[in-house]
């Protein structure tokens, strides 16, 4: 008796029977495969991948705008001083005074990046040697450590602030309001210096700070270099304010420690500031918009999901003529299913990365509207991807393992 041979193998065993075992598939021919219907059917695919673009573009739009909008707030926020700390002697009688070297002790604090401070000399400032004890307007002269500006998130309106170079010399910068009242508004570069008389003593003017919001005191105040209080103005060389900048996380440890490390022998007679309630603020909102991010990703990403497995589940199905067609040629089970896991991780896989470019060009676009720096979270962008991968693949499991299991003759009179 003959055997028939079965051509669909497309194999033959040595003595001219042909082998009933199915022709094993490379993952390269799984893949021309699946990308054969995609190829085959342009328009279906487009439209297939267009509902998962939609939905991963959405994911990333969701979540970069508010990124986008957190950061330039976060910034306002960091303006208004949440990485800033003040410390102060308790007010007392007799006065308490902090060590000569308070500052450089706490600078040596471990997440301080910046420590200052300035001393009330004590001096009496006048607009020239005319004015007698009765003008006197009240101005603090204050001696300054050269960063203080750093300090204080501090800039100059004009001229130049206390340096090396000048701290030693008979030199003052004037606060906002200190200007004002002294009728020195502004320096002048190339002009001819304004000069002001303290403590009896000619100093020349060589700058003017802009409003000082975070430190309102030195708005008020005329200062000097630290240098120069010591031998022009009998300064004693005790700061009574210091200023200092930390890292926002360790504001608390920093607050904690500061004053047994600038007043060893007294720690309980300095007062230090309260992280600002700006630093409160910022860490409310970022706990709000990571809250707010988590939940629209979490919506955008259930809508493109329900619209790749409505595609992919109508692709399936609308296809088992084909699929009848391919058993009835000998195509295995596990080949249909491959084909088709193939071709929904195709279409899944380039409407993620569409879906991606269209979301962050529209964040940019957006952001670059609002004046903010544009943000797209890398986190957004690789779960838009791998996301539409896998709920692709999820979609097209069951259709495609519901098809191979009927027989060709079922399947193709259910076509």
């Amino acid at each position: 008796m003959t055997v028939a041979p079965t051509w669909t193998a497309g194999r033959s065993s040595a003595d001219g029977v042909a082998d009933s075992s199915p022709v094993r598939l490379s993952p390269l021919d799984i893949l021309g495969l699946g990308l054969l219907g995609v190829r085959t059917r342009k328009m279906r695919a487009v439209l297939s991948a267009l509902g998962i673009s939609i939905g991963i573009a959405t994911l990333i739009v969701v979540t970069g705008i508010p990124a986008s909008s957190q950061k330039a707030l976060m910034a306002e926020l960091s303006a208004m001083g949440t990485n800033m700390l003040q410390a102060v002697p308790a007010r007392q009688d007799p006065p308490v005074l902090l060590p000569p070297e308070s500052v450089d002790m706490a600078a040596r604090i471990g997440p301080v990046s910046v420590a200052s401070g300035v001393a009330n000399t004590h001096a009496e400032v006048y607009r020239n040697d005319l004015a007698g004890a009765d003008d006197y307007m009240g101005i603090t002269v204050l001696a300054s450590k050269n960063n203080l500006l750093q300090a204080i998130n501090g800039t100059m309106r004009s001229g130049r602030f206390l340096s090396a170079d000048n701290e030693r010399f008979p030199t003052a910068v004037l606060g906002s309001a200190a200007a004002t009242h002294l009728g020195i508004p502004k320096v002048t570069p190339g002009g001819s210096a304004p000069q002001i008389y303290i403590d009896r003593q000619w100093f020349t003017v060589i700058g003017v700070l802009e409003k000082t919001p975070l430190s309102p005191d030195i708005d008020r105040s005329v200062l000097v270099g630290w240098s120069a209080a010591g031998t022009l103005l009998k300064f004693d060389g005790h700061p009574t304010v210091i200023y200092l900048k930390a890292t926002e996380s360790e504001m608390e440890a920093v607050r904690a420690v500061l004053p047994a490390t600038i007043n060893p022998a007294l720690p309980g007679v300095v007062q230090i500031s309260r992280p600002s309630d700006a630093l409160a603020a910022k860490r409310a909102t970022e706990s709000t918009f990571s809250s707010l991010f988590l939940g629209l990703a979490g919506v955008a990403l259930l809508v493109g999901g329900i619209g790749v497995a409505n595609t992919m589940v109508i692709s399936v199905l609308e296809r088992r003529r084909e699929i009848g067609l391919r058993r009835a040629l000998g195509a295995s089970r596990g080949q249909i299913r491959g084909q088709f896991l193939t071709e929904s991780v195709v279409l899944s896989g380039l409407g993620g990365l569409v879906g991606t470019v269209l979301g962050a060009l529209a964040t940019v676009g957006y952001a670059a509207h609002e004046g903010w720096q544009p943000v797209v979270p890398l986190g957004s962008a690789i779960a838009g991807l791998v996301g539409a991968v896998v709920i692709g693949m999820l979609a097209g499991v069951y259709p495609s393992v519901r098809a191979a299991r009927l027989s060709p003759i079922e399947a193709l009179s259910t076509s």
